[in-house]
């Protein structure tokens, strides 16, 4: 599990679009905190820790420990709006958590062991399906990234959720089917010189029977 993200943020008495533009207004990003059956809390937070996490792609998947008025929330991003142009952040959603919550998240895909991938080696392409799978666990065991192993995989073989070691304490969220993560996909150039090579017997047989 990833280290806890701690902030402070201050309360903000109103909710609404106007106390939200006057937030921005003054270089702060209105957020709310929400869940665990308790009222919102509406709060302005510094941008400058929202944007740091959400540009290293973990965004979504790390706990935030959020202090608003000498009280801390832990809490787990749930939802972030960007402005269409600037990229800028306008608002976040920030879900109350403890150790029982058990929340879905998408967690990023990390590929090991490419090196001793006989399919790559053969000149195979790594035809990435899914580049993060939606997991069930709880809130204090979110796992970083889950390590898909490629050592052994062939030409065209797919890489399928059974043949991945999951962290502890998780499962899929897509429990129906063995779904696809990726494939070894054959470059076109290997096909020709299995193709040719097959017209080569081909024609090595027509001979000896005329």
């Amino acid at each position: 599990m990833s280290d806890i993200i701690k902030v402070s943020a201050e309360a903000r008495e109103r909710a609404g679009k106007g106390a939200a533009r006057a937030a921005r207004r003054a270089g702060l990003v209105p957020a709310v905190i929400y869940g665990a059956k308790k009222q919102p809390t509406m709060i302005n937070m510094d941008p400058r820790a929202i944007m740091k996490e959400y540009t290293t792609g973990h965004f979504g998947t790390r706990l935030w420990e959020i202090e608003v008025d000498g009280k801390k929330e832990r809490t787990l991003p749930r939802d972030i709006q960007l402005h269409p142009v600037t990229d800028m952040v306008e608002h976040v959603d920030f879900l109350r958590v403890s150790a029982k919550t058990t929340v879905h998240v998408d967690i990023p895909v990390h590929f090991i062991n490419e090196e001793a991938c006989p399919g790559l080696k053969k000149g195979g392409v790594l035809n990435v399906v899914r580049y993060d799978i939606e997991l069930i666990c709880r809130a204090d065991q979110i796992p970083e990234h889950i390590e898909v192993d490629m050592a052994g995989f062939e030409l065209g073989d797919s890489v399928h959720i059974s043949s991945v070691k999951l962290p502890a304490g998780t499962e899929p969220v897509i429990s129906d089917r063995d779904f696809t993560i990726a494939t070894i996909a054959v470059p076109s150039s290997v096909k020709s010189a299995k193709s040719g090579d097959a017209d080569e017997e081909e024609a090595e047989e027509e001979a000896e029977e005329a």
